[in-house]
């Protein structure tokens, strides 16, 4: 559960300060007039220091009600909140949990088929990792401590297994805890106890108790920072005072020098070794084909509450493994293309555009060059292999798309057929080994390419599917079918529309994305263009060049000629300056000015009207309807701010038109209310869930999410989370689902719609293009292409969206070329609702301000509510009373409120409204106090008189 952070806090306190100030005036006034009263006469000095006190008394009554009912007043509601989890959801949730891990957990290597184990034999077990290991993330996607979390140790012995406790209690003993990867503070401290360290004893005594070892390596990562590329560079304690864990210039997603020890170590005394990589981000693990005895490797991400119960399953061979991997795992992750343009990059003549940190720091605009264009992940090993830039079988250890089975499975391919558009196939799967089990089915194409044309991927997914368990000898056929349109490539430099190219389609369905089972031609006749006079059939409005601004500079990978510009086109940034042309439409905070940005033809709105609407009265009808129109003029101009400005874990009440304030919750691994503590079990990782390659059980997550939130009696999720894998070290793919915008979508499709089934809206997030950590919200400008903006990052939400029925989005913290994302007309209005038909509403991502966040600009461009909830300096509208702010402002409101009326929130009985139980509360306390305040107000006064006349 992400924790109340104090700097938040000391932000609230300074709203209370003007009242507190008021406060200690009042104070030192009463004071001032009981100490010159000294010299009065008895009676007229018990009077006066009497109604000093109670001066001082009613003071601080006042000044509590004006901080409960003013600044607190949204903070107390959340708070105070209701609601609680029953014991059966949760069982299930914890049920579902497992049976994720059971379908996510990939089996990466099983020579001799090692594996399974026997489920009641010995086992030892290596690596510290193993007593504390990795179970999710951390900031918002991090897990509840209100739940009982079953560690990777008890999942091996629920399994059966007899584990050996020396090294167990030998690995508690160097340290008990793991270091901290925060999402203010990190410490990337790996702790492995030095090989010097295991004694002969314990040695003797692991080779004696059993002949098998499982080694555990583990890297964990969170909201807030990427992993290092350069160890040496970050917070690092080395495991001895002999050596360093990590060269300068080595990175977190190699072995550290003390594990290689340990495995070193593991494999000479051991010949049947298993290797368990627990960690979401994609490691190098060319040493698993160093060591001949390592026989057999698991890749096991973050695992949630009970996950680890899962492994021990796979291991024991209780559950057969069907995951698959959800990324590339490259042999040198230094090789990538994207390698030199990740990380952290300065520009060097942007100093009056300084921002402000979270903690208050300065920071200056940065950069991040996506030189790489389409070519992310296997798009990029598939279509260097088929061009020759790269030795496959040396580059890649596992493809994407990749699992084994303790089983085998065949696939027949059936004819494929096009009719209106849709291309179908069978594919016949078939257990052909011995043991019960589940298969994937993987559809790709491979476009016709025309040297120096529009870049295209050798092999892109297209679409998936999963099989039933199916028993030795049992087939089942999967239904496979997409649109001839989804194969089109956006041509931004060329038609500036999507464009299918004529030629032969190559259509297969393979193994993984490098292994092809079988093959197919589909042959486009002629050339389709999707322009305005033929959009593509998903599509409200064509698609059209919405960033040309956004490419920038930079040299783009290009397929051209072999790749013949890849050394040029992958180097570091050749300088730190920014354009002046760019940074002539460079905006933040200090140079926006929202009356530029004015419309002379804009007509003030309607407010304050009585036309005796209710939001209840609008749940189920159209966007477009027209009593939307009457129902936008009963707001007032303050109850529009109130529902922009705060939006955070919330949407405000509006008393004109009896909205209620609704309750919203961070996720995505879990449901968790910050405030009150209540929270929900935490699921798997989002690449574990993508690694089960079943759009079911991502829908069933979604399904309890929503679930869980109904009986917390919350009515927005955020999440699901679906940026791109763009680099193995980007510190929240834990969160994010893949390298795939396919795979990505799919899945967060399903968890939305699960969601949606008990009428909570699920914030897909974080919108768009924030694929790093480092610097996002340091005015982040991310240069790339319009087609891989496309084909790429948008991708997964836009499937979200079509296919999600997605009503919520959480816009992203970065900029897209020199523009906020957060403040995009291009994405949040003109792709996001103009072509895709997206309605509903847009939040921010936390709303720190930053020195670029501010309401005015974003309300006008799309961006609805800012996620904060409290006062700061820009999430009011500053500009209330020109018709072009108050027309964004009632937009804004219409989709704020056109998402909760048709959520939970309006179902049955749940949309209440009146006074909050605190607010209650507070009425009936002020209300004795003001007869406490006259019956002692009566009593002084008799005892003046009494006094007055002795």
């Amino acid at each position: 559960m992400l924790q109340i952070n104090m700097d938040d806090v000391l932000k609230i306190v300074n709203l209370c300060v003007p009242y507190l100030i008021g406060l200690a005036i009042a104070v030192v006034a009463a004071v001032a007039v009981m100490v010159v009263c000294r010299n009065k006469k008895a009676a007229t000095r018990y009077l006066i220091r009497r109604q000093g006190l109670m001066a001082i008394v009613l003071s601080l009554v006042i000044v509590v009600n004006m901080i409960c009912w003013g600044p607190m007043s949204s903070l107390i509601s959340l708070a105070t909140g209701s609601g609680t989890i029953s014991k059966e959801t949760s069982d299930k949730a914890t049920e579902l949990c497992t049976r994720i891990a059971e379908e996510g957990i990939v089996l990466l290597k099983n020579e001799a088929n090692l594996l399974p184990l026997k489920a009641d034999s010995n086992l030892n077990v290596f690596g510290w990792a193993s007593t504390n290991p990795c179970y999710g993330g951390t900031g918002s996607g991090s897990l509840s401590d209100a739940y009982e979390t079953v560690s990777l140790l008890q999942g091996l012995e629920d399994a059966g297994f007899k584990l050996n406790t020396g090294l167990t209690d030998f690995y508690a003993a160097y340290r008990g805890d793991r270091p901290n990867v925060g999402m203010w503070e990190q410490d990337w401290t790996l702790p492995e106890p030095v090989k010097e360290s295991y004694t002969s004893e314990l040695m003797a005594d692991a080779k004696a108790f059993s002949d098998t070892a499982l080694i555990v390596i583990t890297r964990v990562g969170g909201e807030g920072a990427d992993l290092p590329t350069d160890v040496s560079a970050v917070t690092y304690t080395d495991n001895s005072a002999e050596y360093k864990d990590f060269e300068a210039g080595e990175h977190y997603l190699q072995l550290s020098s003390t594990e290689k020890d340990m495995v070193d170590l593991v494999c000479s005394n051991f010949d049947n070794v298993v290797l368990v990589y627990n960690g979401a981000n994609a490691m190098e693990l060319g040493f698993v084909n160093d060591y001949s005895q390592i026989r057999s490797a698991i890749w096991c991400p973050g695992t949630g509450q009970s996950g680890f119960e899962a492994l021990g399953e796979i291991v024991s061979g209780s559950v057969n493994p069907s995951g698959k991997t959800s990324d590339t795992f490259a042999a040198d992750l230094t090789a990538t293309p994207h390698y030199n343009n990740f990380g952290s990059f300065i520009y060097d003549n942007m100093n009056e555009f300084a921002g402000k940190a979270f903690k208050g720091e300065a920071t200056y605009p940065s950069f991040i060059n996506y030189v790489e264009g389409i070519y992310v992940g296997y798009r990029f090993y598939e279509t260097a292999a088929e061009e020759g830039l790269i030795d496959y079988s040396k580059t890649v250890l596992y493809p994407f798309g990749y699992g084994m089975s303790y089983t085998s499975f065949s696939q027949e391919m059936g004819n494929l057929t096009e009719a209106d558009g849709t291309i179908s196939f069978d594919v016949t799967v078939t257990n052909t080994g011995d043991k019960a089990g589940k298969d994937v089915v993987e559809a790709y194409y491979n476009p016709p390419y025309t040297n120096g044309g529009i870049e295209k991927a050798s092999a892109n997914l297209i679409a998936f599917d999963k099989t039933d368990l199916l028993e030795p000898g049992q087939s089942q056929t999967i239904a496979v079918s997409f649109q001839a349109e989804d194969m089109a490539s956006y041509d931004a430099a060329g038609k500036g529309v999507y464009v299918l190219e004529a030629g032969d389609y190559k259509i297969s369905i393979r193994s993984d994305s490098h292994n092809v089972i079988k093959e197919q031609i589909y042959s486009a006749a002629s050339e389709t263009v999707y322009d305005e006079t033929n959009p593509r059939s998903s599509d409200k409005a064509a698609a059209e060049n919405r960033f040309a601004d956004a490419k920038g500079e930079p040299t783009y990978l290009s397929r051209a000629d072999g790749f013949a510009n890849y050394k040029e086109a992958t180097a570091k940034p050749a300088t730190l300056t920014m354009p002046d042309k760019y940074k002539d439409t460079f905006v933040n905070n200090s140079n926006y000015d929202a009356a530029a940005h004015n419309s002379a033809e804009d007509i003030k709105p309607v407010t304050g009207a009585k036309n005796g609407l209710s939001l209840a009265s609008m749940r189920g009808l159209d966007y477009d309807d027209p009593q939307w129109e009457k129902l936008l003029d009963q707001l007032t101009v303050g109850e529009m701010d109130s529902m922009v400005a705060i939006g955070g874990y919330q949407t405000s009440a509006a008393k004109s038109v009896d909205k209620v304030g609704t309750v919203d919750c961070d996720g995505p691994a879990s449901i968790n209310n910050n405030f009150t503590g209540t929270g929900s079990i935490g699921f798997p990782s989002a690449v574990l869930i993508a690694s089960t390659w079943n759009r079911d059980i991502a829908e069933e997550f979604g399904e309890s999410i929503g679930k869980m939130a109904d009986e917390m009696k919350v009515s927005g999720w955020y999440a699901p989370a679906m940026n791109t894998h763009r680099s193995a070290f980007a510190g929240r793919n834990f969160e994010y689902y893949s390298e795939d915008g396919i795979l990505a979508g799919k899945m967060a499709a399903s968890a939305i719609m699960g969601a949606e089934r008990h009428g909570v809206y699920a914030y897909m997030k974080h919108f768009a293009l924030n694929d790093q950590e480092t610097n996002r919200t340091n005015m982040l400008c991310t240069w790339t292409g319009e087609q891989a903006i496309r084909e790429i990052y948008l991708r997964p939400f836009e499937i979200a969206v079509k296919e999600g029925g997605a009503k919520a989005v959480m816009s992203a913290f970065n900029y897209i070329g020199t523009e906020y994302a957060g403040a995009s007309d291009a994405l949040l209005n003109k792709v996001l609702r103009d072509e895709w038909g997206f309605n509903g509403f847009v939040l921010t991502d936390y709303f720190g301000g930053y020195g670029y966040q501010n309401a005015d600009q974003e309300i006008r461009n799309g961006n609805d509510a800012m996620l904060v909830a409290y006062d700061t300096e820009t999430n009011h509208v500053k500009d209330t009373s020109s018709a072009t702010s108050l027309l964004a402002m009632r937009k804004a409101s219409k989709n704020i409120m056109y998402t909760v009326v048709n959520s939970r929130a309006y179902e049955g009985n749940n949309a209440k409204g009146g006074l909050l139980p605190w607010q209650i509360a507070a009425i009936v306390a002020d209300v004795i106090l003001a007869a406490g305040f006259m019956a002692l107000e009566v009593r002084i006064i008799n005892v003046y008189k009494k006094k007055r006349e002795s």
